[in-house]
């Protein structure tokens, strides 16, 4: 298996732009009949409602973008039958050429550590959930990190340290100052290690830091604090994030991160002015508009115009 840095590098490069595409569905929000019981529904009915809605868009941006990503707690929320779900849905995305980055968050120590890792991380029956990719909080160590890094080595797959993340409440814990620089930079400094240890033929290694669009001069800061390392990028559309917020994120090349959408894309329907000219009855159409249309506006006001 290539590792995980210069398949995400190959795939960014095939399709012309690192937009990636999360999967956050919520009962609420899903167009008029994928769920006909509407949110009453029970867990069984509303995660293949899910399943159904995400196979749908899965279906729709494969053609046209790198990778998808899963937030687990959509799932994990309808106990059983959600994961269920999510486990076929990974797979899917898969089979449909697409990378999948499993947004889970997760961390703990020694074995604990390791079995989460051996758990998630490896596609192609590496492992029970088959996931490209995996994102780790860093708040326990390095001792917490090390086994989702050595894992994610020996499967080629990576991983995605939380950095700076892009919501408000974040600087409760990452801005605090220690040894004159803000915690953010120190945990960025160790990711950058081990990027550099980890290195593939891109020039990119198995460890990426999770660096959030709302706050784009700290980008900036990082992307130059931070060569080696793949960003994925939080925070576009929904919350905020602009096209010329993210444009730090890149190298000269337009390489070296993906930009997350979630509700911005998969939701389109409800939103203007796709709800105008599709409506949810042609729910996935919104997808693929505002999908292309996101990439039209990386590929205008970011390097990635150069991919």
């Amino acid at each position: 298996m290539l590792p995980f840095a210069d398949r995400l590098d190959a795939a960014v490069k095939r399709c012309r732009n690192p937009v990636l595409v999360g999967l956050d569905p919520r009962a609420e929000s899903l167009p008029e009949g994928i769920l006909p019981q509407g949110t009453d529904a029970a867990a069984a009915e509303t995660a293949a409602a899910y399943g159904r809605f995400c196979r749908g868009v899965i279906d729709v941006v494969a053609p046209l973008v790198p990778a998808v990503k899963p937030q687990a707690a959509f799932f994990e929320q309808l106990g059983p039958a959600g994961m269920t779900v999510l486990a076929e849905l990974i797979e899917y995305a898969q089979n449909k050429g697409l990378l999948v980055i499993l947004d889970g968050k997760r961390n703990d120590i020694g074995s604990t550590a390791a079995a989460y890792a051996r758990g998630i991380l490896g596609s192609a029956g590496q492992s029970a959930w088959g996931a490209d990719a995996l994102t780790v909080s860093p708040y326990l160590g390095d001792d917490s990190l090390r086994p989702f890094i050595d894992v994610a080595v020996e499967r080629g797959a990576g991983v995605f340290v939380l950095v700076k993340t892009s919501n408000p409440g974040g600087k409760m814990l990452q801005d605090l100052v220690a040894d004159g620089r803000p915690l953010y930079r120190h945990v960025a400094e160790y990711v950058e290690r081990q990027a550099v240890e980890t290195l593939g033929a891109c020039n990119y290694g198995a460890v990426g830091a999770v660096v959030g669009a709302t706050y784009p001069e700290q980008l900036a800061e990082l992307r130059s604090a931070m060569p080696h390392t793949t960003f994925l990028v939080p925070g576009f559309g929904s919350q905020g994030g602009t096209a010329s917020d993210v444009a730090a994120a890149f190298d000269p090349q337009g390489c070296g991160a993906v930009v997350n959408n979630s509700r911005g894309i998969i939701f389109a329907h409800a939103a203007k002015p796709y709800r105008e000219r599709f409506g949810a009855a042609r729910w996935q159409e919104a997808v693929e508009a505002a999908t292309r249309e996101m990439i039209d506006q990386l590929r205008a006001e970011t390097p990635a115009g150069k991919l």
